[in-house]
């Protein structure tokens, strides 16, 4: 089975988990902008990675509007965000990004990644900046709150390899 790996990362994360994912399968790896929906049929197994941002996974169009050309392919989808993986937040990263039927199209999973500010463009900055001053105008925070504060001035990495073991047996199946 030939498989592909493909990704786009704002701040590494997403690409830490693709190259481990591309490693373990011995897959071909490429960046989300060095690849097209052509090459793409032409593999049987597709895996993408994209980062959260407000609930919509980065560059997943590339898929989404594609899913009738790869309807004879298995395809995984990984999202990465900083938060803990939560039932109901993997819910819906999944219902903003796949209507039901492709949800039927394709595996879903969600790798906790990190936070690193000094990486974000300016756009994405100052997206950031907005939601660090609504957090500081609440009166409690919970503790993801606290930790996303916090994560301003010391960047955060959640990565660890063995996350990918469950995507890692899905494509091996």
């Amino acid at each position: 089975m030939k498989t592909i790996v493909v990704f786009k990362s704002k701040s590494g994360f997403v690409k830490k988990y693709a190259t481990w994912i591309a490693e373990e399968l011995e897959a071909d790896l490429f960046e989300y902008s060095k690849v097209t929906i052509k090459e793409l049929e032409s593999y049987d197994t597709i895996i993408y990675g994209g980062g959260l941002y407000t609930v919509g996974i980065n560059g997943i169009k590339l898929i989404t509007k594609n899913l009738n050309r790869l309807k004879d392919k298995r395809i995984v989808v990984f999202a990465s965000g900083a938060t803990p993986p939560r039932k109901d937040d993997i819910e819906k990263v999944k219902n903003k990004n796949f209507t039901k039927e492709q949800q039927k199209q394709l595996q879903f999973f969600y790798l906790r990644g990190g936070f690193d500010y000094k990486k974000l463009n300016l756009g994405d900055k100052l997206l950031m900046k907005i939601l660090k001053w609504k957090l500081k105008m609440k009166k409690t925070l919970m503790p993801d709150e606290r930790g996303m504060l916090a994560s301003y001035t010391v960047p955060v990495d959640f990565t660890k390899k063995k996350n990918i073991e469950e995507i890692i047996l899905y494509v091996n199946s």
